[in-house]
């Protein structure tokens, strides 16, 4: 193990909020490290490799969701602090098949966050139909948020923010937000000033789904990375006015998840990071607990 990213999901996993927890519980699924041995049958890797791991430890690779190529949706998927040991150690044991070849263009510190934030976002705003010149919101500026600005900004899009302070708007500009609109935590946004085709919310609170709708143009649709702590009216009305879609999505396939590191290498989408060393993992995940951390906190192998 090279680097590890310390995540919420690990946090929830600690505290066992959904239980699924089984003790004793290594933590850690923004995983890189180098290959140090192989199966018999691996073709793909070879030792010296530098890999990646995220959420996804495992598919079954039969059922109709495997075969159609969305492995993160099978039924028997096995998570990779869910079901083993994760990346908080010096070693990691995992099906080769879920190891990802990290670009030569994107640094270790840094690689982890991609694989579980990254893909995250960036599978989300893909299943919404996003290519580019197109106008994408993003609800929220933390840890998916700042990726998302990214992402959807390198890839030739206008990218508005939604967030809750303006030296969020501020930051989300430099990561390359066109526009910022405020809105105060437990507000509903203002009435729309342009329309968007595609709205991702990355956080984990209550939102006024209605006036993000919206927001939308026609055909828009409105992803949920992030969830609420408590379910959503349907707001049938602002979706049958405009013809738009509501929808949720998780992690990415294998092969998404490839294509989002080659993407990140050729434009430079880089998660900002606060690297500690492992003996200070404690400190890490205390400062994700109390949302310190911005955007992403890393351990780094001593």
């Amino acid at each position: 193990m090279c680097a590890c990213g310390v995540c919420h999901s690990d946090l929830h996993m600690i505290d066992n909020d959904w239980g699924r927890s089984r003790y004793p519980l290594v933590p850690g699924h923004e995983v890189v490290g180098e290959v140090v041995e192989i199966g018999s049958e691996v073709r793909h890797l070879k030792p010296g490799d530098r890999v990646g791991v995220g959420w996804q430890r495992s598919a079954c690779l039969q059922c109709l969701d495997c075969l159609r190529g969305n492995e993160n949706l099978c039924a028997h998927s096995q998570a990779t602090i869910v079901t083993g040991y994760g990346g908080f150690g010096d070693y990691l044991a995992i099906d080769a098949r879920f190891a990802f070849k990290i670009p030569a263009g994107i640094p270790t510190h840094v690689a982890g966050p991609l694989l579980c934030g990254g893909i995250t976002v960036y599978s989300g705003l893909r299943a919404a139909g996003m290519s580019s010149g197109q106008e994408i919101g993003v609800i929220g500026v933390g840890g998916l948020g700042h990726l998302a600005v990214q992402f959807a900004g390198r890839l030739g899009n206008r990218v508005t923010v939604f967030t809750t302070s303006e030296d969020k708007a501020r930051q989300a500009a430099a990561l390359g937000a066109h526009r910022a609109v405020i809105v105060p935590p437990g507000d509903s946004p203002p009435p729309p000033v342009e329309r968007l085709d595609i709205i991702i919310s990355t956080i984990p609170y209550a939102l006024d789904a209605v006036g993000y709708l919206a927001h939308l143009a026609t055909d828009g649709t409105l992803v949920f990375v992030g969830v609420p702590p408590e379910p959503l009216a349907l707001p049938v009305r602002e979706l049958i006015r405009g013809r738009r879609r509501l929808m949720g999505s998780g992690i990415g396939s294998r092969s998404r998840i490839v294509e989002m590191l080659s993407v990140a290498e050729r434009f430079g989408v880089m998660p900002l990071v606060e690297t500690f060393a492992m003996a200070e993992a404690n400190a890490a995940l205390e400062r994700v607990r109390r949302n310190r951390v911005r955007y992403r906190a890393v351990l780094l192998a001593e």
